[in-house]
Formats: structure tokens, sequence, C-alpha cells
């Protein structure tokens, strides 16, 4: 499976520091494994988005399973009060 992000996504990822930067990417790593683990719920309003939850913050992704490998693909990261506007 491949991870993908979008450039939002890296752009506010490299803003945090180290330490939540790491805690970040491997809860993403987690999703890749089956069943995906993690605080993980689908996204109101969407039928392809998820969120993953990482303390007070949040990730919203989806997965496009048309290609070989599947692909996963990061759009958001945010913090709780932030990712939703």
């Amino acid at each position: 499976m491949n991870i993908k992000y979008t450039k939002q996504a890296v752009k506010t990822l490299k803003g945090y520091d180290k330490r939540t930067r790491d805690s970040i990417r491997s809860k993403i790593s987690g999703l890749t494994e089956t069943p995906p683990k993690g605080d993980i719920k689908p996204l109101e309003g969407s039928a392809t988005e998820l969120r993953l939850r990482v303390g007070k913050y949040r990730v919203i992704y989806e997965y496009f399973n048309d290609s070989d490998p599947i692909i996963l693909m990061i759009n958001k990261i945010d913090s709780r009060g932030g990712i939703y506007k």
C-alpha cells in the first residue's frame, strides 16, 4: 500500500514539532495494516473519507482501491477545532 499526502497535509505536518510529527506518522502507518488500527470513524456527509484521531489532532484520509497497490491518500491534518471548518 502506498501512502500519498496532499500539499496541504505536508505543509501542516512540517509545522508541527518532531514529537507530534512522529506520533501522527506512526498512527498513519497503522492505517496500512489489515484491519486498520486507530480511532477511525467515517466522515459525515462523505461516502469515502474517514477520520483518524491522534490525540488533539485529526487526519482526514481515503483509500483508492482502483489501482494496484492500493493508495492511502492523506487529505488533511489539523487540530480538532480547525479540521472540520
